[in-house]
């Protein structure tokens, strides 16, 4: 059916499949509606193909989801994603995400837990959840930075201004990552290789941050991730011990993958 022959309702459904599409990665609408501004109420009314909203609103949609208006129009798994420097035909056999894929059983999707020393205390360490995830091809990370670590940088801590995320390439020994929050202005490059380990679980490796040398600050650090899968409860339990600690309140093994008391090289 050609797009000029389809009705109001069918838009509406096409709009709200979409939607419901791009709100599965969140676990909660409720929250999800409070960071789009939206009422809850109305929001469910998007998702059920009952209401469009307005041409503000669905800028706002846009924007937070990084789609274009093609939403109301076409399944959002067939619009093509923005053309970027990494998707670029320039780059594409050197840096391309599908060059190098990287499989389940290399980097299984689902959440970790990490932990390394903090970047804005160096007598601290940071404990962190993020979910590692597929579309395609291609393998995505998403996370949140503690609220307290905003706040001392003059960051507003609010979810969205917390959230980041970023893109996982398969190397020859492990895995890159570059991350970001949204329109940030900064990054962060990760290094990961798997460590031999009863459960085969562990990551090892650096993270380092693309600022200013500083006499007093760290840009490079080492870095751990665990993986824990889907489940619930101790997903719950990571979320909530996520943040600042000191080194003994980290789990023996991190310490040891860590180690602390060996300079970084």
């Amino acid at each position: 059916m050609s797009l000029t022959a389809r009705s109001p309702a069918q838009l509406r459904s096409m709009f709200g499949s979409n939607l419901r599409r791009l709100s599965s990665d969140y676990a909660s609408i409720s929250a999800l509606a409070r960071d789009l501004g939206i009422n809850r109420t109305q929001f469910n009314r998007y998702l059920s193909g009952e209401s469009f909203p307005r041409p503000d609103v669905l800028a706002r949609i846009c924007e937070f989801f990084s789609v274009d208006a093609r939403v109301l129009l076409e399944p959002v798994d067939q619009i093509s994603p923005r053309t970027g420097p990494i998707s670029s035909e320039y780059l594409r056999d050197f840096m391309g995400p599908t060059v190098h894929p990287v499989s389940e059983e290399e980097l299984p999707s689902g959440f970790y837990q990490f932990a390394r020393r903090s970047f804005v205390r160096n007598d601290q360490y940071v404990r962190g959840l993020v979910l590692i995830k597929r579309d395609g091809d291609n393998t995505f990370l998403r996370g949140f930075e503690p609220k307290i670590a905003m706040a001392m940088q003059g960051i507003p801590a609010d979810a969205r201004a917390r959230e980041y995320r970023g893109f996982i390439m398969h190397i020859e020994d492990g895995f890159a990552a570059t991350v970001a929050r949204r329109n940030g202005m900064t990054a962060s490059f990760n290094y990961l290789s798997r460590v031999t380990s009863f459960q085969n679980n562990f990551w090892v490796g650096y993270v380092a941050r693309t600022v200013r040398e500083s006499s007093s600050g760290t840009r490079m650090t080492r870095l751990v991730y665990e993986y824990i899968g889907d489940s619930v409860g101790r997903v719950l339990s990571c979320a909530r011990n996520a943040g600042f600690c000191q080194l003994d309140e980290l789990m023996p093994f991190h310490q040891r993958l860590l180690q602390p008391n060996d300079p970084f090289r």
